[in-house]
């Protein structure tokens, strides 16, 4: 700096240039270093490393430089050294350009480098930073005697790319040749066990802790063994390892939250929570995006009112409201519990999204039943430049499928070829769902056939799409087609086929797959009692159905079975059946008007109108308002809604209209046939 400030000062010596190029190194002032360098009468090699190792070290944006620098220093005639490729090693791990790492590897080489002790450990961390980890082992087993830093260096390596039984046996191998293992070897190996769930591994590298007399575990180890047994879901011994860390840190309680949330734990979680909040345990910790984000993820499955709620709150007063991270853990939550409408709040009041919120929302209102919605932010989501997932376009076609939109989901369709997801067996799944469900069977059919490798949801799709339309016959012999592919059937399947053979009437058929779903250890649920009562009313069997209702589960808190039955009764007038399943249903809903509506109709079909007056009486006098049912039509890419009644539709007179031609030619064709019959 003097030197600089004063005109009349001789030239600096490369030693004092050297000097200010590694006060500028330490001060991160690189722009400056570089222009010293450059303007400096006689650099030596000492003067370029000194560069070239800040500028590796620095930001991403100057690993570039430090190519240009080293083709410089090659340039000027001086030997690179052993430092000197190190740099550029870790320049190019950077930038991950393993092209521009193969060719150092190969200077380093020629240089006679290869036995230095620092440059082969720099080609392992290079080599591991561009994803080459074959050629990481590959240095590592031509190293002759490699030292702590270079098995630290491999085991990393074997762990990130989750080779841990490689990892785990170059931590033995290291052990017999007499090298004693630091933390940082430890804490990378117990990273791993976590990783693959590896309890058994974990175990004995804590038993090695505890044994070794060298080792003083400090808290980043103690955090890896809490993190190595909170991965392997064995949160009573994460506790103990918990409990016995002195001044636990934030990503001690950040690992153990986290461990609650992955096996499902929120009480736990809320209670760790708590824990770190309350400054009597020690220090008081400040709670980051990371630790709301775990918390708010294990509470999500608990109400909204006593957890998600209160955590939004503390979200706010810790001032992290417009953290993405913690606003997609936030929006699942009330997703979960069923609070889409404060999810909505929630998204319009961040002011940054990502992909992945965006994907949370198509799939939160598509899991809820909110279709049109869901539909509405997947197409948001494409306006706004997103890229869409399997995930997000599997959510949509879901949603197409359940509203009957087969337009919509041809469009769809579209997109997921667009985007090179053909092949996926969770966008095709979703895509044969949604043909399936709009009767397109000869859509499902190809997309069917398409499929690589069928999973179960595939095949149990296009068994419902064909036994739900009535071709009972295909969905047998697509089902004889899936155990054949040694597939187990799960209650999905079954349903579709007691549903198959309820809409055909077989019921032998039915009756044997119920066999078939009790043999195979399943029980029935709501769904198949529906079919297989449906099944035997239709049929006739009314006793055998009110058996089978009578030995259900649902018996006694179910409704709509008995709804069904009574049903059956009323087109086979069959008035003392019906009337027990009137009470049973009546007994459990006493306020239901289609029950009473039935029995009025069953009595009505016996001839008893005293009995039909007074239940007519009865439904009046309960004064209860249905919401009238919807149905829409899709005419020229427009969705018309309408009801029975309905005098608010815009184009009520049209209606009216189109309604009065069509009764005036039906008249006239009946006067017609009148006038021919007559005349013949």
């Amino acid at each position: 700096l003097v030197v600089s400030s004063t005109p009349s000062a001789p030239t600096p010596g490369t030693f004092i240039v050297n000097q200010l190029l590694a006060l500028y190194a330490r001060l991160s002032a690189l722009p400056d270093a570089v222009a010293l360098l450059r303007s400096a009468p006689r650099p030596n090699v000492v003067s370029f490393n000194t560069v070239l190792s800040a500028l590796s070290r620095g930001a991403p944006r100057h690993a570039p430089q430090a190519f240009r620098l080293f083709g410089q220093l090659c340039a000027s005639g001086l030997r690179p050294t052993a430092p000197s490729l190190c740099a550029v090693l870790r320049a190019a791990g950077e930038l991950r350009d393993g092209r521009a790492g193969a060719l150092a590897h190969a200077q380093a080489a020629a240089l006679g480098f290869l036995a230095s002790d620092i440059v082969p450990t720099a080609l392992l961390q290079m080599y591991s930073e561009c994803g080459a980890p074959r050629d990481a082992n590959r240095v590592f087993d031509e190293m002759a005697t490699p030292d702590v830093v270079a098995w630290n260096c491999a085991m990393h390596c074997s762990v990130r790319y989750g080779y841990l039984g490689r990892a785990l046996g170059q931590f033995c191998s290291m052990v017999r040749g007499g090298l004693a293992p630091t933390e940082s070897t430890l804490s990378s190996v117990l990273s791993g066990c976590a990783r693959a769930g590896d309890s058994r591994g974990g175990r004995v590298l804590h038993g090695w802790v505890v044994k070794s007399e060298e080792l003083d575990p400090d808290t980043p180890l103690q955090n890896a063994l809490l993190g190595m047994y909170s991965g392997c879901g064995d949160l009573d011994t994460a506790l103990h390892v918990f409990d016995r860390i002195e001044t636990p840190d934030l990503v001690s309680w950040n690992t153990l939250i986290a461990g609650f949330s992955g096996t499902g734990d929120g009480w736990s979680a809320m209670d760790a929570f708590v824990r770190l909040k309350d400054a009597r345990f020690g220090e008081p910790v400040v709670p980051d995006e990371y630790t709301f984000a775990a918390v708010v993820s294990a509470a999500a499955a608990l109400p909204a009112m006593h957890s998600g709620m209160p955590l939004h709150a503390e979200v706010v007063k810790a001032g992290l409201e417009t953290s993405v991270f913690v606003g997609n853990t936030l929006i699942n939550m009330y997703f979960t519990n069923g609070e889409s409408g404060s999810a909505r709040i929630l998204f319009d009041s961040l002011p940054e999204k990502d992909v992945i919120m965006w994907t949370e929302m198509v799939a939160g209102h598509s899991s809820s039943g909110e279709a049109e919605l869901a539909l509405k932010y997947f197409i948001s989501m494409l306006q706004e430049g997103y890229k869409v997932d399997s995930f997000s376009l599997s959510s949509a076609l879901n949603s197409t499928a359940e509203f009957a939109g087969l337009k919509q989901g041809e469009m769809l369709h579209a997109q997921v070829v667009k985007s090179g997801y053909e092949g996926n067996i969770c966008a095709s799944g979703s895509l044969l769902d949604m043909y399936a469900k709009n009767g397109a069977l000869q859509g499902a059919h190809l997309v069917f056939y398409t499929i690589p490798k069928r999973d179960l949801k595939c095949w149990n799709s296009m068994i419902g799409g064909y036994g739900n339309y009535g071709n009972s016959e295909m969905a047998f012999k697509l089902f004889g087609e899936m155990i054949r592919d040694e597939l187990q059937p799960d209650h999905v399947t079954y349903i579709s086929l007691l549903s198959a053979c309820s809409h055909c009437g077989l019921v032998e058929k039915g009756k044997f797959y119920w066999f078939c779903m009790m043999t195979d250890g399943i029980m029935p649920g709501f769904k198949h009692y529906t079919s297989m009562v449906s099944l035997l009313g239709r049929a006739g069997l009314l006793e055998e159905a009110v058996d089978l209702l009578q030995k259900s589960p649902f018996a006694k808190k179910c409704p709509e079975l008995w709804r069904i039955l009574l049903s059956s009764c009323v087109a086979l007038n069959d008035l003392s059946v019906g009337i027990h399943a009137a009470e049973q249903a009546l007994a459990q809903d006493p306020d239901d008007m289609s029950t009473h509506v039935l029995l009025s109709n069953l009595y009505a079909a016996a001839g008893k109108w005293d009995v039909v007056a007074e239940i007519r009486k009865k439904i009046r006098g309960m004064m209860v308002e249905k919401e009238p049912g919807l149905s829409w039509i899709e005419i020229k890419s427009t969705i018309h809604v309408f009801s029975a009644d309905d005098e608010c539709h815009s184009q009520i007179d049209d209606c009216r209209g189109e309604l009065l031609r069509l009764k005036g030619n039906m008249e006239l064709l009946y006067s017609s046939e009148n006038e021919l019959l007559s005349s013949g």
